[in-house]
């Protein structure tokens, strides 16, 4: 493998030396010679670097990822990659990207990436999907459900709102999903409005992580239906999910979730019975007097690492202090020194920034966690270093020790030589 892969860089070079020589050099006008001696005109520019990126593509896409979330991350970043270029290469890789993003649904995981939110699924293979996922799963594959009804809404509405009828009647819920086939039917609609009543009357344990994430869920999908519904199913939905949110943990998705259905039912209510309502249910009564505190969305806290805080670095070896950090911390930020570097015309600090990222990252993929978004660094760090320099980005990528991070680092080094 390591043999292919130097071979593979070193042609790879050639081409894009090639490219680069044939957009340089200056038109020639050589004598006009008979047709029979005419030989094939050399690829253009757009062709060679055509075939570099899908050589690049496949030669990722060969390699071996052992790990099924990694393999979907690779397979997801492919299509997307090789779509404006190979279209029906992109929707083999689409196919089955898809079947392993089932495959994982179905053993109980949630995928790190979505080939159908991504929209590079057809819509045969994204009925399949449909079809394909178990009722009691449905909440796992809320995004990637969402993804397909906004692909191909005509074709997946039956198959989506049958299995999501199957998953409700079981107690599963899936308030996105749900909202989105709604909206499809119409939100008047008979099937929208029995659902609408059915999802507050099913409102899952609320004494649980998830019931904290999912509360903003089912309050944007009371905001939304209540004033299609009919005062009656409003007062009756909006009591319940009072109710629930009251055994909910306190924090910023219970506030923006409390928030959300005091508006909509006073708005729905009016002033009088809104007031009426909540002194008939003390329970509510209470969960109302919180509304109005801030309210956020809880998320992961993320690493910031600033490009314009490099660039005002440049001109000083930043290498010392960058050794210090934690490897996640240091390769980005060694990637944003090495851009800064690289882009304002000193190459030689640049790769010694870029040596750096790509240890790190190294030391990143060995010791990542679920917490962690390790694909997320080495994206991130390639994707600077293609900037720079692809050729030396994609030798770089190619040598990192994880057959998974090589292929998604030479994946976004492809994405960017894309865009160039």
């Amino acid at each position: 493998m390591k043999k292919k892969s130097i071979v593979f860089s070193l042609s790879a070079l050639l081409l894009v030396g090639n490219l680069w020589a044939a957009s340089s050099r200056p038109a020639a006008s050589p004598a006009p010679k008979p047709a029979a001696q005419s030989k094939p005109r050399p690829a253009g520019p757009a062709a060679q670097k055509k075939k570099f990126v899908l050589d690049v593509v496949r030669t990722a896409v060969a390699l071996p990822q052992p790990d099924p979330q990694d393999r979907l991350r690779v397979l997801n970043a492919a299509a997307s990659v090789a779509a404006p270029l190979a279209p029906q290469l992109a929707r083999s890789f689409a196919r089955e990207g898809a079947r392993l993003e089932a495959e994982l649904i179905a053993s109980g995981q949630t995928p790190a990436v979505s080939l159908l939110s991504s929209g590079q699924v057809d819509c045969p293979t994204a009925v399949e999907f449909i079809d394909s996922i178990p009722p009691a799963m449905v909440q796992r594959a809320e995004q990637s459900i969402l993804g397909a009804m906004t692909l191909c809404s005509k074709q997946t509405l039956e198959p989506t709102r049958r299995k999501l009828e199957t998953a409700l009647n079981s107690g599963v819920l899936a308030a996105r999903a749900l909202l989105a086939v709604m909206e499809v039917s119409g939100v008047r609609s008979p099937w929208s409005q029995t659902y609408f009543g059915k999802l507050f009357s099913s409102l899952p344990a609320a004494d649980s992580d998830l019931a904290a994430t999912e509360a903003p869920n089912f309050a944007a999908m009371f905001n939304r239906m209540a004033p299609e519904v009919g005062k009656d199913a409003a007062h009756d939905a909006g009591l319940k999910l009072l109710e629930w949110l009251s055994k909910v943990k306190p924090g910023g998705n219970r506030n923006i979730a409390i928030n959300l259905t005091t508006d909509s039912l006073q708005q729905v209510l009016g002033e009088k019975d809104y007031a009426e309502a909540l002194r008939g249910n003390p329970v509510a009564q209470s969960v109302a007097q919180n509304a109005g505190q801030p309210g956020e969305i809880e998320h992961p806290e993320e690493e910031n690492v600033s490009v314009l805080e490099a660039m005002g670095r440049v001109g000083s070896d930043q290498s010392e202090a960058l050794a210090k950090l934690p490897a996640s911390r240091r390769a980005r930020e060694a990637a944003a020194n090495g851009f800064a570097t690289g882009t304002g015309g000193d190459r030689k600090l640049a790769e010694r920034y870029f040596d750096m990222a790509f240890s790190a990252v190294d030391e990143v993929w060995a010791g990542r966690s679920p917490e962690k978004d390790a694909a997320a660094v080495v994206e991130e760090v390639s994707e600077a270093a293609a900037q720079v320099d692809s050729i030396a980005a994609l030798q770089r990528a190619q040598k990192l020790q994880d057959p998974s991070a090589r292929a998604i680092g030479m994946l976004a080094v492809a994405r960017v030589v894309v865009g160039s």
